[in-house]
């Protein structure tokens, strides 16, 4: 049977490029794995996907396929092409598919027989996970910012054995300190190296004469320690501070993970906080309104006069600018703001009754308008 042409097992055009190819076999490998798909044409189709890879994703073969096709590897004295075909029909040697099946099937399938899928990222140095941690906070702490201390537990390096988890380090003989052993082994597929973890040295290449007894060969200690926290002014509800290295321990060797502190604020009783901005509620009275007033204030940087104009409405908002939350993080300080809240009495004298009740009797101009307008509407 004639073979197919390359770009057209891998469903790519001509012109693709070296991600797209590599993005199209891993397509069909995933697909046509003989560990996955069990219909009785997926290893041959698996092989021919894997055949049209080790071509197109070398520089070199591909342009001599480009020009010639399939003749360009074509044995004329029998037996395959090349320098000795991995199996029958593949002109291409013992092509190295290990960092790609790595990628592949490392994070979902596991190892497959033959390619060392999780050898290579179960010996790999990687960082521990991040953590994170809450702290509740006063509103005012938030505002001039302030410290904390907190407890943490976490790993760090052994100071006995320099985090290396042993004495007397040596490069392990066995694998050569790569810390992988690579095997050929022969199957349907033909003959395909097989990466996997060194059993001696555990993927890390070194071996040690005698084990650490403090970490226990860990290379890390768990330890406990109080840490004073920074806490800036002007942070916000909900943000968070990064501590670097006191997250979860690293796995072969690799750095702690970080901790991250979200902040949460307790409301205030009379404050309320937007953004960089304050908003208080400011009571006052029937007179305040209408005759005018001032009114001390405090602010976040102290006691401001706020003055009130004659005929002011309930409900009006005051700004006092640049007197709310200094944020270093900002370019712009925050405002005050004073929403006047008009407040009614309970209970009156009988002279301010009197008062109350001589001004109803005025002829005010505001409310000669309205009631002029309901007269309107009769």
């Amino acid at each position: 049977m004639a073979k197919r042409d390359y770009y057209e097992v891998l469903g790519v055009s001509k012109d693709a490029t070296e991600d797209e190819i590599k993005s199209a076999f891993r397509k069909k490998a995933k697909e046509f794995h003989p560990d996955i798909n069990k219909s009785p044409d997926a290893p041959e189709k698996f092989k021919e996907a894997q055949e049209a890879y080790a071509c197109l994703s070398d520089k070199d073969n591909r342009a001599k396929y480009d020009q010639f096709g399939h003749a360009a590897f074509e044995n004329p004295y029998g037996g395959s092409g090349g320098t000795g075909g991995a199996y029958q029909g593949n002109p291409f040697g013992n092509f190295d598919f290990g960092d790609i099946f790595d990628d592949l099937f490392s994070g979902g399938f596991g190892g497959f027989s033959g390619f060392g899928g999780s050898s290579k990222s179960s010996s790999r140095a990687r960082k521990g996970s991040d953590t994170l941690y809450g702290m509740q906070i006063d509103f005012m702490d938030a505002v001039y910012g302030c410290k904390k201390d907190i407890d943490l537990e976490y790993y760090e390096e052994c100071e006995d054995c320099d985090g290396k988890g042993g004495h007397g380090e040596s490069t392990c003989s066995e694998c050569g300190g790569r810390g992988v052993v690579i095997k050929q082994t022969n199957t349907i597929l033909g003959t395909i190296q097989t990466k996997t973890t060194c059993p001696e040295c555990k993927g890390t290449g070194k071996t040690y004469k005698s084990k650490c007894n403090k970490c226990r060969g860990n290379g890390k200690v768990k330890v406990s320690k109080t840490i004073t926290i920074d806490i800036p002014a002007g942070i916000d509800n909900g943000e968070q501070l990064r501590l670097a290295g006191k997250g979860e321990a690293g796995i072969n060797g690799g750095p702690n993970g970080d901790l991250y502190i979200e902040i949460r604020i307790k409301p205030h009783e009379y404050y309320q906080r937007k953004g960089n901005d304050i908003y208080l509620e400011v009571p006052v009275t029937i007179t305040d309104l209408c005759l005018g007033c001032k009114k001390s204030i405090k602010t976040m940087d102290g006691l401001v006069d706020l003055k009130i104009k004659e005929g002011t409405q309930p409900g009006d908002v005051l700004r006092i600018k640049g007197k709310g939350i200094d944020n270093k993080d900002s370019w712009k300080k925050g405002d005050f703001y004073c929403v006047l809240k008009l407040i009614i009495p309970t209970s009156l004298s009988r002279k301010q009754k009197n008062i109350l009740e001589e001004l109803e009797e005025t002829d005010l101009e505001d409310s000669r308008e309205f009631d002029n307008f309901y007269k309107l509407n009769e």
